[in-house]
């Protein structure tokens, strides 16, 4: 992988985590380096899910792929969130 496809990878997993993250409702305690992991490993989890169900790859945007990875995106900030707040739950002050 050349910096190119390094620098889309991010900014790609920016807008798949931004979006899950919008489209999840309530608020969600992580930050945004968080919310582009998850955008980042949506994205690629998504894409491979889409080409494993036969979504043809076209030269425009790829409605699907793009409906799997908000939808993980939705649940991996859904998660992360959870364990961030349970873990910010249990702490107890001294």
């Amino acid at each position: 992988m050349n910096i190119t496809g390094l620098i889309t990878a991010i900014v790609i997993g920016a807008i798949i985590g931004a979006l899950g993250r919008l489209l999840l409702p309530g608020r969600q305690p992580i930050g945004v380096i968080l919310t582009v992991i998850v955008g980042i490993v949506a994205a690629i989890i998504g894409t491979a899910i889409a080409q494993k169900v036969g979504v043809a790859t076209t030269s425009g945007i790829d409605w699907i792929e793009l409906v799997f990875q908000v939808g993980l995106a939705m649940i991996g900030v859904a998660l992360v969130a959870s364990f961030r707040a349970r873990r910010r739950h249990r702490r107890v002050p001294r």
